[in-house]
């Protein structure tokens, strides 16, 4: 049965589409290629990290009881000594990149790219390169092993992280937040789907068909974040839902038409709708400068353990700290903290925690990181320790702080990002404050060699030098690789937890 040509209509599928499957590594910039190996090296120390968390181990342990581990089963689980399914380790491995707020996420349109694309990719490509036991059905076309390189992935990965963002621009952006979805979960599968599209070189009708079906499957719910574990896992269904579009239409399973542009039942219809903006969403978005403007520019990597939003109030808490050290300590004496945000900074991480709470609704709330970063000054993993979430100290200062939004902070460039904290004291002395119109990671971006070091500092707690060198080494020398399946052996072996 033919597919109907849908494909020769115009619109922002259709070019996107085309564009995913003729896109070359030629026509990137290579300081973008370079750049790309780095937030590579990044997501895969938020893997190890995460890889052995409380919350990590229990959902682990909840999918292995149903798990296939017999032949076939060739996909790494990421810091275990486990092969699983590829679509189990997609879920697992995105799961464990977002297990500690510890990874990338893109300024303009909020999504964690290496927990959605490297856990589809490397799940996708070492699937490919197993050979199938004597019995396998031979419908996957695995009647061969296919091996990748290097440079196949880094491809792979770069178009992953120019769709995701796009998808999301044309929903206006953080404003998904402001109305309660997780916007990397709803952006999220259109990227895992357009990557494995190109690594496994679909055509354009192809890429239309796992699009489609990676969309229709897009969701999730930003309540997540208050005391449930699933906001750790919710990427990985973006992983495992776009690898799974990217396999259907890989064996002729039709998708959704044109689904970026319809007007029933599409995905940008529906993700903005009731938002009471004008226009509703922005389809143009989707393809706008495509190949001339990149988005993987605006991925950009943590230096805090804590949600994005959280950064700006840290390094507004710093800066007084520096300024005035003795009042910032002599915590008996502060009357109220005051931190004021832009709308999806507010919604997203402005609400009064309720004692006691969980490491995920203490790394997504202002107040919580904040009272935190003046406590220990510091916000690493070892903040967010089961026996450091409930001391009295922190709660004092938590109960003393306000989060308002500040309506001249605007919706979208520096003005999203941008806070002001206030310090006001009980002894009547004037109050203190600073404003930063970005965090530390926004203005400027970590560099390439800040990356590095934050690669080499988070993983020393959770495996050996040796295998820290050997995976920084195939990373960034990755356009050498012939197989990237040896990524999945580098990848393997029991890692430790960093706040037992």
């Amino acid at each position: 049965m033919s597919q109907p040509a849908v494909l020769a209509q115009p619109g922002p599928t259709a070019e996107l589409c085309r564009w995913i499957s003729t896109v070359q590594l030629g026509d990137i910039p290579p300081e973008l290629l370079t750049r790309a190996k780095y937030l590579i090296l990044d997501g895969i120390a938020c893997a190890l990290v995460g890889a052995h968390l409380p919350w990590s181990e229990k959902a682990a342990a909840a999918l292995l009881d149903l798990e296939y581990s017999g032949p076939g089963a060739a996909a790494t689980l990421f810091g275990w000594d486990r092969k699983v399914t590829p679509l189990t380790a997609a879920l697992l491995n995105g799961t464990f990149i977002q297990g500690f707020e510890l990874d990338d996420w893109h300024r303009d349109a909020p999504l964690h790219s290496n927990s959605i694309l490297l856990p589809a990719l490397l799940a996708a490509a070492e699937h490919m390169g197993t050979p199938p036991p004597p019995d396998h059905y031979k419908g996957d076309g695995r009647a061969a092993p296919r091996h990748f390189s290097g440079a196949d992935l880094l491809l792979a990965y770069v178009v992953g992280c120019e769709v995701g963002p796009r998808v999301g621009l044309g929903l206006r952006g953080a404003d998904v937040l402001s109305h309660g979805w997780h916007s990397g979960a709803v952006f999220g599968p259109s990227a895992a789907a357009a990557a494995v599209s190109k690594l496994l070189g679909l055509s354009a009708e192809a890429v239309e068909d796992a699009l489609g079906i990676a969309c229709t499957q897009a969701g999730g719910l930003m309540s997540a974040q208050f005391e449930s574990e699933v906001k750790r896992m919710q990427h990985g269904f973006a992983a495992r839902n776009g690898l799974l579009g990217a396999t259907l239409a890989r064996g002729g399973y039709v998708g959704i038409k044109k689904v970026y542009e319809r007007k029933y039942g599409g995905f940008l219809t529906m993700f903005s709708s009731g938002n009471g903006k004008e226009p509703q969403y922005k389809p143009e978005e989707v393809c706008k400068d495509l190949g001339k403007k990149w988005q993987i520019e605006g991925v950009l990597v943590k230096p805090y353990a804590a949600m994005a939003g959280t950064h700006c109030t840290v390094d507004c808490l710093a800066a007084l700290r520096a300024a005035h050290p003795e009042r910032t300590r002599q915590f008996d004496n502060i009357k109220s903290i005051r931190i004021e945000m832009s709308e999806a900074a507010f919604h997203h991480g402005g609400w009064k925690p309720e004692r006691p709470l969980t490491a995920t609704g203490a790394q997504m709330c202002n107040a919580y990181v904040g009272a935190t970063y003046l406590v220990d000054e510091q916000v690493t993993p070892a903040q967010f320790r089961t026996d450091k979430l409930d001391r009295d100290q922190v709660w004092q200062l938590v109960d003393a702080t306000t989060c308002e939004e500040n309506k001249s902070y605007a919706s979208t460039g520096l003005g999203k990002t941008s806070q002001r904290v206030t310090i006001s004291f009980k002894d009547g002395s004037p109050s203190i404050s600073h404003e930063e119109l970005a965090p530390k990671g926004v203005l400027p971006p970590l560099t390439n060699q800040e990356i590095l070091y934050k690669w080499r500092l988070v993983t020393q707690s959770v495996i050996e030098d040796k295998k820290r060198d050997s995976i920084e080494h195939a990373i960034l020398k990755l356009q050498e690789c012939t197989d990237i399946s040896v990524l999945g052996t580098l990848m393997a072996g029991m890692t430790k937890n960093p706040i037992a």
